[in-house]
């Protein structure tokens, strides 16, 4: 019904989820003297500007019996991924935003693709069993999507498990772990290499100069 939205931003404010859960905020976009209030991951947050400049976001509407809920997208093929996910049964709209938010599109598309159950559980409230359905029934439909919507993890599949496993190990958050996974990935010297040792030593590095 609304594809995307075009206007100022208004304000960002908690949204009730994100007081227990810490993944969603509310943006407040004004679009021509209306302000239209959007459910938005938190790390969406941190790549949108000031208030009182112009944004796009792409939109999904819930229609309830007592109310409709915008939920806000920063790319149109991160909106459609949720979409995917809440047509999973028993996922709800909260958990979907929560594992975009844990994840990040790219990784999160990967995990589900390659059936990583315990990447996906690394998210708040997704358990093995859920991680699992998560990857059952959405595995084939986005195996053809990602790659249609340009959504191909350039980290070589062979090591990105033992790597995260590795640095996880180390402490690292999922969250720091993607940050640097995404950094270092078009790195010459690791584009084509499976030894993960090198792969290890350059996201260490990365992240102890963050």
């Amino acid at each position: 019904m609304i594809g995307y939205l075009r206007g100022t931003i208004a304000g960002i404010r908690a949204s009730e989820s994100s007081r227990k859960s810490a993944t969603s905020s509310i943006l407040t976009l004004d679009v021509q003297g209306v302000g239209y209030d959007l459910i938005i991951t938190n790390n969406a947050i941190e790549n949108l500007a000031a208030s009182g400049t112009e944004a796009t976001i792409y939109t999904h509407l819930q229609v309830r019996e007592d109310q409709m809920v915008l939920f806000g997208f920063l790319a149109a093929a991160e909106r459609d991924l949720f979409r995917q996910l809440i047509s999973v049964s028993g996922l709800g709209t909260q958990m979907a935003i929560a594992l975009l938010n844990t994840l990040g599109l790219q990784d999160l598309v990967k995990a589900i693709v390659t059936g990583n159950a315990r990447v996906l559980s690394l998210t708040p409230g997704v358990g093995k069993k859920t991680a699992e359905r998560i990857s059952l029934e959405l595995r084939s439909k986005l195996a053809d999507w990602r790659q249609h919507a340009g959504v191909v993890n350039p980290v070589v599949s062979a090591v990105q498990e033992d790597l995260e496993m590795a640095l996880l190990a180390f402490g690292y958050t999922a969250k720091e772990i993607n940050a640097a996974l995404g950094a270092i990935a078009t790195s010459p010297d690791l584009v084509n290499s499976k030894d993960v040792e090198a792969w290890l030593k350059a996201a260490i590095g990365w992240l102890s100069k963050t």
